[in-house]
Parts: structure tokens; C-alpha cells; sequence
């Protein structure tokens, strides 16, 4: 998968609603450490704790639905903060009261009508492990992340199922030549070997 194309993951969450003086908050999680998401067939992933920790300082936006037009918070702003802990990135988003928009979110949070979330990132360092039955599961080790969103339904998107498919494919492409050419060597091997004894 080439690490320049942004990604972006689900999550399902748990948000917060609460009120600090005059100004709304939704706290969450954004991403949690070690749980396994399912891509789609033979394919997973998995983030390792922290992924996030050099990626923090950056200027992230808060978004909902990834629709950059409905910006929540924003880090340079003070409007979103974000940290890693031990379960994963957490994050606080300071809603702006008079941004209507940003208030009926808000309000749909509070109800529970939206409790999910997705975040937008490149890959910058992942481990890939191929396991016995063919699938590969790919845990993220270190990410630059550009955006979260609170989400109506967060899904993966298809251009990175589709490369996350192809990369699956090539390596076990690759996997399929190596045994091939190891037991083109052990038949020429022993067909070698069986001539010498023959010659004796």
C-alpha cells in the first residue's frame, strides 16, 4: 500500500457529552490500541500504542462525516485536544455554541443518535504479518494523522480496501513463487542425489 495515500478508519466509540460554563464538549475515543479491525477478507489491522505520539503536535481538525466544510475544533485553535493513554488517542472537542451546525451534532451526541467515529491518516510505519492460513494482518506503528470525525456511519473507504486487497495479494503472490522455486530446488536436489547413488 503506498503510505502517501490518506487513509481512513472506523471506530466505534463511546462519546461524552458535557458543559463547561457556556461551552459544549464531546469527549471520546478516536482510536483504541491493540483491538483488531476487520478490513474485509483475510485482511486486518491493529494499532500499536504509540502510533500517535509524534503526530500530536501537528494541526488536526476535528470534522464531522469528513466534510472539511464543518470544521468542530481544531488543535492550533486550542478548540480540539488530543492525547494517547494506555487505551488509545482520546480526544476533547470544544464546541463552538453559536455554529448551529456544530450544536445539532452536539445535541445528537448527547441523545446517543451518533457514537461513532473515524480518523484520517497516512501510514508512516506498519509490520506486516502473514499467517498460516494466507490472511495478513498489519498493525500500524507509527501514523501522521490529519483529522477525527464524529460519524453517522463510519465505514472503511473502498480505494483503501481495494489497495490493502492488492498488497494482501502480492505478498501472497510472492509467498506462492518462494515455495515454488524452494521445491523446485528439493526436487532437483533429489533427483541429483538419487543419480549419484546410481553412478555408485
Amino acid at each position: 500500500m503506498s503510505e502517501k495515500m490518506r487513509q481512513l478508519r472506523a471506530v466505534a466509540t463511546e462519546f461524552q457529552t458535557r458543559e463547561d460554563g457556556e461551552t459544549p464538549h464531546i469527549m471520546g475515543y478516536f482510536a483504541v490500541f491493540n483491538s483488531v479491525y476487520e478490513i474485509g477478507p483475510g485482511m486486518s489491522e491493529s494499532i500499536a500504542p504509540g502510533a500517535f505520539s509524534d503526530t500530536l503536535a501537528g494541526d488536526i481538525r476535528a470534522l464531522v462525516n469528513h466534510d472539511t466544510t464543518l470544521v468542530l475544533g481544531r488543535t492550533k485553535a486550542g478548540t480540539l485536544e488530543l492525547r494517547e493513554d494506555s487505551r488509545g488517542l482520546w480526544g476533547d472537542v470544544s464546541i463552538n455554541p453559536n455554529d448551529r451546525d456544530a450544536m445539532n451534532l452536539y445535541e445528537r451526541v448527547k441523545r446517543g443518535d451518533v457514537d461513532q467515529c473515524s480518523f484520517g491518516f497516512d501510514i508512516v510505519k506498519q509490520d506486516t504479518e502473514v499467517r498460516d492460513d494466507g490472511s495478513v494482518h498489519w498493525t500500524l506503528r507509527e501514523v501522521a494523522l490529519y483529522e477525527v470525525s464524529a460519524c453517522t456511519f463510519p465505514a472503511y473507504e473502498a480505494t483503501n480496501i481495494s489497495a490493502r486487497a492488492a498488497e494482501r495479494d502480492d505478498i501472497n503472490a510472492k509467498r506462492l513463487e518462494a515455495w515454488k522455486a524452494k521445491m523446485k530446488g528439493v526436487l532437483e536436489h533429489g533427483t541429483e542425489g538419487a543419480a549419484a547413488e546410481e553412478a555408485d
